[in-house]
């Protein structure tokens, strides 16, 4: 490990952020929003301390490591830079790195790319080309700026410490970023390859806290002579059927509880209660139709279906790809979403007498609020 250091600016207002919550504590992945990269300064092994520059310590909920240090932040972003730079000087740093907490997604790969590029280079900026036109204003006249020659600059910035501490004490006007220190001073940058997922978290819009559910759906059917069997949509060729008030398709069973589950909605039985004269000896896919229905106007959406089918005869393998075929029409879901499994009981019970068919399902929903 060389004299590197890691400062992570979380002192900011948040105002575009629109939150009561400054965004930097704002939950994301799991995580708050600063978390990610203190976690990736560590497993990075790069950095001999990090420096959490923070407006509200009380927000530090976890016992970190001794090399993370929490420091109390400035008003604005270059007095928590600076304030930063100063705490570290005591301990001789030959680089530092600065970064803004409102960017979680950056990699460690990155930080491995600007520490080396230190070695020939004072000031290492990452960018990335704009996907948009971009468009400049003098006055009130508006100019077309070459996309090809328009770069977004990123965090975290890399610099030879020395260098970037005497152009920071020397600032008497806001900063949006230390590269502007060295551009406004005419002095040579190197621009490195950026990373597209490492945009800034400016507005609540740009997190995408994705929410995953499951459900669990369980079902199981006594074989009787002379009714037809269904299993996943499509009918069998068997010498038994199974026995219920619907045509008692396990697979599809499952898959409804598994969904309603995930959904938190209840049970097929809500839905189908087995007295009802109007259910009686009804076609499974007209029972999952509605339920369906019911996901998407709750904009709920299938990740995927993993299902057990646990019996000795018929073997899933023989008719596998025509169960995944039907399952995929009835659920609108790619089949490459969808996992079906043969399982045996070791000729124990009523299932390994053949005697009776159960299938269970887990399966994965998000939603879209």
């Amino acid at each position: 490990m060389m004299n590197n250091y890691f400062i992570i600016l979380a002192s900011g207002q948040s105002k575009r952020f629109n939150s009561a919550k400054p965004k930097q504590f704002i939950k994301y992945k799991n995580k708050a929003l600063f978390e990610h990269s203190i976690d990736k300064a560590l497993n990075s092994k790069l950095f001999k301390k990090i420096i959490l520059v923070i407006n509200d310590k009380k927000q530090i909920k976890y016992k970190y490591p001794k090399n993370v240090i929490v420091i109390k932040g400035g008003k604005e972003r270059s007095d928590s830079s600076l304030l930063g730079l100063k705490y570290i000087k005591k301990f001789k740093p030959n680089n530092v790195l600065i970064h803004d907490a409102a960017r979680p997604n950056f990699t460690i790969k990155l930080l491995n790319n600007l520490i080396n590029s230190l070695k020939k280079n004072k000031a290492i900026i990452p960018v990335i080309s704009s996907k948009d036109s971009i468009k400049y204003k003098v006055k009130n006249q508006l100019f077309n700026l070459k996309r090809e020659s328009s770069f977004l600059t990123q965090t975290p910035q890399a610099f030879r410490f020395n260098d970037l501490y005497k152009l920071s004490i020397s600032q008497k006007t806001k900063i949006q970023d230390e590269a502007t220190l060295f551009i406004e001073n005419n002095l040579k940058v190197k621009f490195i390859k950026g990373e597209n997922l490492n945009t800034k978290i400016t507005f609540k819009e740009d997190i995408i806290n994705t929410k995953n559910y499951f459900g669990i759906g369980f079902d199981i059917h006594r074989l009787i002579k002379n009714k037809k069997l269904y299993l996943g949509g499509i009918k069998i060729p068997f010498h038994s059927g199974l026995k219920g008030h619907s045509d008692g398709d396990v697979i599809l069973h499952s898959i409804i509880d598994a969904i309603l589950g995930a959904m938190r909605k209840k049970d097929i039985g809500t839905f189908f209660p087995d007295n009802k004269k109007q259910f009686k000896n009804i076609r499974s896919p007209k029972m999952l139709k509605p339920i369906i229905e019911i996901l998407n106007r709750n904009n709920f959406y299938i990740n995927n279906l993993d299902i057990n089918l646990i019996c000795e005869q018929p073997k899933v393998s023989k008719y596998r790809n025509k169960i995944l075929k039907s399952l995929s029409n009835l659920l609108k879901l790619d089949k490459d979403l969808i996992n079906l499994k043969g399982k045996t009981v070791e000729k124990l019970g009523l299932i390994g007498k053949e005697k009776a068919i159960a299938c269970e399902v887990i399966v994965s929903l998000n939603k879209d609020d």
